[in-house]
């Protein structure tokens, strides 16, 4: 028996399970010495009404680094390409939905004005050194873009 089969409709069912993709953003800006992080509140579960990164799932016809942009484009408001690749976060627990696999990008960036639209009940940038806890995973996240734009924790 093969591990795929083709469908009716031109697709292919496969015999094993997928995970899902998706992309967040880590935003940095600095204003008057103080560190600020953007964050979105979540208006949907899991997590409704915390706090977390913008991002969300892949569609089929884009990158990864161009699912980032657009979703921080989608929840936000902000326009921002270019992007640096923090990591892949692959753990099998870290989101209750099923087996979710993230790209997280990172940039330094001026603070643009974030207006939460889409899935995002507000957006908001957090000092750096008050924020509040963190839907999923996004501590850890957050601990690695730093690192990447070697920023002092």
């Amino acid at each position: 028996m093969s591990d795929y089969e083709k469908t009716s409709n031109g697709l292919y069912a496969y015999r094993y399970p997928r995970p899902s993709v998706t992309a967040d953003s880590v935003l940095f800006a600095e204003q008057n010495g103080q560190l600020f992080v953007l964050l979105i509140q979540r208006a949907n579960d899991p997590y409704k009404g915390c706090w977390a990164f913008p991002g969300g799932f892949l569609n089929m016809d884009e990158t990864v680094g161009h699912c980032a942009e657009r979703e921080l484009q989608e929840e936000t408001g902000i326009v921002l390409t270019g992007m640096q690749l923090v990591g892949i976060y692959s753990d099998v627990e870290r989101d209750p939905r099923g087996r979710v696999i993230t790209a997280a990008y990172t940039a330094m960036t001026t603070m643009p004005q974030a207006k939460a639209a889409d899935d995002a009940a507000a957006a908001q940038w957090h000092p750096l050194n008050a924020l509040p806890k963190l839907a999923f995973d996004h501590e850890t996240i957050l601990r690695d873009a730093m690192k990447v734009l070697n920023i002092a924790g």
